[in-house]
């Protein structure tokens, strides 16, 4: 069970912001009341309001040099450097939910990097400590959910930091026994990954909605969808290769077996109606139908094991990006019935099925008498990277492209073609790392 310190103040931040706002403001400064433990109702009252996920072309407030900010469960003052000259070691990335933005978690603080154009959009670094091992975004806003990490973390490994930019200063936590796995975010729900357990908040008041019991779960695998109208939340279940979905809307749970050996790895498309799994062995790569179970494709990544460490479908399920520790980003093309998942999903299938039927080896004359991998579907397109780095992956806003972030900060825009595949085009490359200066 967790527990919540508050800061008792205004009210908690609208979890359905206006459009038309901004990601940054001009810093705001009011007076801190002293923090209470409330175990039982689950509330959180503080902060100004929620910003908007706006476009691309938003303009982000400048941010002064130095701010001091009051923790919110101690008389301690945390101090947040807004620049640094010296390049941190890198804990954590993850891309937020419409893959516009990454966040990066490192040893003294963590950064908001724009994907397209690329561009840092601001960084908070604290002078101590600051280790920060898990950065979730919501699309655009200013509120942020943090979790410490790395040899002299900021905050607890075992408690969830609400962050508001829009303060420059935590506004509530929630607390549990062991440390925190994952933290997922939707514009209603507060989804918090534990070894075996995963909780479920109402972002409104956090308000604990659901407890879920998992198989040990080191990864925090956890994917929810992020359509208003359906919420769907995908975990390992209680066996091992099991996957558990719930459908909270239409108040249904489903399991089913996705893998003989651990789930290592799996993405959930926007509306929540497909999923992909691979395995520790990380060979396969499958598709199922969240709502039944049914498996709909087996794409082959590789003969050779390996760790599975990302995987994105694209916005309209056509395509679906895997990165490894074999250095090799791979995109197969989908055979999804396009006409089951909304009109939306049309757009282009038939560059898809395409390069499906391309990507396949024409063996189906002697398919039962080889063996299974040679008959196997294979990706369309590939990049290759370094063999043994972590890379995770997302499909770009623009047509075709791919961007792909590195744990040595290296970030990566490329672009395939959809016919005839092949490798791809390099068409960017920063280290985000690197001083503001070097962009």
């Amino acid at each position: 069970m967790a527990t919540l310190t508050a800061v008792s103040s205004a009210s908690w931040p609208n979890p359905n912001p206006s459009p038309n706002s901004t990601f940054l403001s001009q810093q705001s400064h009011p007076e801190q009341s002293p923090a209470v433990q409330d175990p039982t109702a689950m509330r959180q009252h503080q902060g100004t309001g929620l910003s908007g996920d706006g476009g691309e072309d938003e303009s982000f407030s400048s941010s002064p040099n130095h701010h001091t900010v009051q923790s919110p469960n101690s008389n301690l003052r945390e101090v947040v450097s807004y620049s640094t000259s010296s390049i941190p070691s890198l804990l954590h990335i993850s891309f937020n939910q419409d893959h516009g933005c990454f966040a990066a978690g490192t040893d003294n603080g963590f950064r908001i990097y724009n994907c397209d154009p690329f561009r840092e959009i601001f960084r908070r670094d604290f002078d101590r400590g600051g280790g920060i091992g898990v950065v979730e975004m919501l699309f655009r806003c200013n509120i942020l959910a943090l979790v410490g990490g790395g040899p002299e973390p900021q905050y607890p490994l075992n408690k969830v930091m609400i962050w508001d930019d829009h303060q420059s200063r935590c506004i509530g936590e929630l607390s549990f026994r062991s440390e925190v796995r994952a933290v997922k975010l939707r514009r209603d729900r507060i989804i918090v990954v534990l070894e075996q357990k995963i909780f479920l908040y109402n972002f409104a008041d956090l308000k604990l909605l659901h407890q879920i019991e998992t198989i040990a779960n080191p990864r925090g695998l956890c994917a929810v969808s992020q359509l208003t109208a359906s919420l769907v939340l995908v975990c390992p279940g209680l066996q091992k290769g099991q996957v558990r979905v719930e459908h909270y809307a239409s108040r249904r749970t489903k399991f089913f077996a996705a893998h003989d050996s651990r789930l290592a790895c799996f993405a959930l498309t926007t509306d929540g109606q497909l999923l992909a799994t691979a395995s520790t062995k990380g060979t396969l790569v499958r598709i199922f139908n969240t709502s039944d179970g049914t498996r709909l494709q087996e794409v082959r990544r590789g003969a050779d094991r390996a760790e599975v460490y990302s995987m994105a479908f694209s916005s309209t399920a056509q395509w679906l990006a895997v990165s490894s520790d074999k250095g090799t980003v791979h995109v197969f093309g989908l055979k999804v019935n396009s006409g089951s998942l909304g009109n939306d999903k049309s757009h282009g299938a038939s560059d898809a099925n395409l390069a499906v039927a391309s990507s396949g080896l024409s063996l189906s004359f002697i398919k039962g008498v080889l063996p299974k991998y040679f008959s196997s579907e294979w990706s369309v397109a590939q990049f290759r990277l370094h063999e043994g780095s972590q890379y995770i992956v997302a499909f770009g806003h623009q047509k075709n492209t791919v961007v792909i972030l590195g744990m040595d900060g290296s970030f990566y825009r490329c672009q395939f073609d959809p016919v005839t595949g092949g490798e791809m085009t390099q068409l960017e490359y920063h280290n985000f790392l690197k001083p503001e200066e070097a962009f």
